[in-house]
């Protein structure tokens, strides 16, 4: 794979201790009973060119030569990084050209699919259905075309940056807009920064797309370690503590003295730690996933027993759609949280990375296959199969999966878990996330929650499926802490 790092030039981009290790969780933990110095980058442009099949999926030129080993999740406390030093803190334009011999290769592979039989019941209750996995296999050999998307990444601002030795690759877009709020977007697994592009437009030029102008933000979507063009961790460490903190060190380094989060997924325990840490920097945090069940459910759940007496419709709801998850939806995670480097499969066929990413959970799924039927929905095919290329041509369906196995080693309780989240939090609740957050269990989580809502639609990947609900979601959630600022 050919990608160029080039000096950076453009002047618009040269510019309390708590114990979070106590609180951060596993992702999805296994079971219900778990309810920076930065290095000196080449200041010379650097071309890397991969010539073989392992190089040419690798995105070398992501990966920092040496890691500061530090021990964040043996420390009470965690403060954001202060380096100032100029040559540590470069950024460098970033792009992407991948060879054709890859992209022939990985149709190779594709038709070359040695396929099991069919699952003999009529549901996807064993799994990815033979028959949706060979509609998605035959469009993305025959029709899919990765340069349109190699070309729509092109054209968005992308850089890199080395943070606590580890290069992290980034999109930042500035809005006309001199008062726009800066707002920091995190993906989560399997996502990538393919699930944010098509809000990019509509926050950082609302009047384009029917907003008002007060409106505007600037985005910044970092790929989480691991992922995407990021850098692939090579020791142990890189887990929410520590990206959080990063990310907090990256928003202070391109010049933002004021700045909001957003996550869902990962991106919301990220987005939480974030919060944790509470530099005066960030003024609140939104998530579409949040965390907010009370104790005496999780501990219904564990138990395994019958529904508690007494909740009302909605908290009925959530916990339904907790139980049928806590049961059935973990297999993935439990894998990546127990085995990560096993997964050798997914990692060499791509329709085995495609079966893997796409049972994520059982409604997102459910919408996958109506889309690979023919049918209209918030995603395409085309956009399915970008993401899961961009995981297969970066080599990073085990380095992605290694970030639950790096929680899992620090983990004190649940995803789910409310953690003490002290500064402005807005939530949004699509109908068909893993569960929707009932009114009553966020406000006990949150206590200074400034905005709550529920989208009549919309699944785990929000921003992806439904952007203009999103768009609108982060406009009135955050308009608040604009006129604090």
């Amino acid at each position: 794979m050919q990608l160029v790092k080039a000096q950076h030039t453009a002047k618009t981009h040269t510019t309390g201790a708590i114990g979070l290790i106590s609180i951060l969780i596993v992702y999805f933990a296994v079971t219900l009973s778990l309810a920076p110095t930065a290095i000196v980058l080449a200041q010379q442009p650097t071309q890397i060119t991969g010539q073989t099949q392992g190089a040419v999926r690798a995105l070398a030129a992501t990966t920092a030569t040496t890691q500061k080993e530090t021990a964040l999740n043996q420390l009470d406390t965690v403060q954001p990084d202060t380096t100032t030093d100029t040559a540590a803190t470069a950024i460098h334009p970033f792009r992407v050209n991948v060879p054709q011999e890859a992209l022939d290769d990985l149709r190779r592979r594709i038709i070359a699919t040695k396929w099991p039989e069919r699952e003999y019941v009529t549901d996807q209750t064993q799994g990815v259905q033979l028959a949706t996995a060979q509609k998605l296999a035959r469009y993305w050999a025959t029709d899919y075309d990765w340069r349109k998307t190699e070309a729509k990444l092109n054209s968005y601002p992308q850089f890199v940056t080395n943070i606590d030795g580890l290069d992290i690759h980034f999109i930042q877009v500035r809005s006309k807009n001199p008062n726009a709020l800066p707002v920091i977007i995190t993906h989560g697994w399997p996502g990538s920064i393919i699930e944010q592009l098509k809000i990019i437009g509509p926050l950082t030029d609302p009047v384009a797309y029917g907003g008002k102008a007060e409106d505007s933000f600037d985005v910044v979507i970092p790929s989480l370690p691991g992922y995407g063009f990021s850098g692939k961790p090579t020791a142990t460490g890189w887990e929410p503590v520590r990206i959080a903190k990063a990310w907090i060190v990256l928003m202070k380094r391109l010049g933002y003295n004021k700045f909001v989060a957003q996550g869902g997924d990962w991106g919301n325990a990220i987005s939480e730690t974030m919060a944790l840490m509470a530099p005066p920097e960030l003024l609140g945090i939104h998530t579409n996933m949040p965390a907010t069940v009370p104790a005496d459910i999780s501990k219904a759940l564990a138990s395994g027993g019958p529904m508690p007496a007494g909740l009302t419709a909605d908290e009925q709801n959530a916990y339904q759609q907790l139980d049928f998850f806590y049961k059935k939806g973990l297999g993935y995670a439990n894998e990546m949280g127990l085995r990560p480097q096993t997964l050798y499969g997914v990692e060499d066929s791509p329709v085995g990375l495609a079966a893997w990413m796409i049972d994520h959970d059982a409604r997102s799924y459910d919408l996958i296959a109506r889309v690979f039927d023919g049918k209209s929905e918030g995603l395409t095919r085309e956009d399915i199969v970008e993401n899961i290329t961009l995981y297969w041509l970066t080599n990073t369906a085990v380095s992605s999966a290694r970030l639950y196995w790096e929680t899992r080693q620090i983990a004190k309780g649940g995803f789910f878990d409310p953690r003490n989240v002290t500064i402005p939090v807005a939530v949004s609740v699509f109908a068909d996330e893993i569960y929707a957050a009932p009114q009553n269990w966020t406000e006990k989580a949150y206590p200074k929650l400034i905005h709550f809502n529920k989208l009549p639609k919309g699944s785990h990947f929000a921003a992806w499926e439904q952007p203009q609900l999103f768009v609108n979601e982060l406009r009135v959630s955050f308009k608040s802490l604009r006129q604090s600022e």
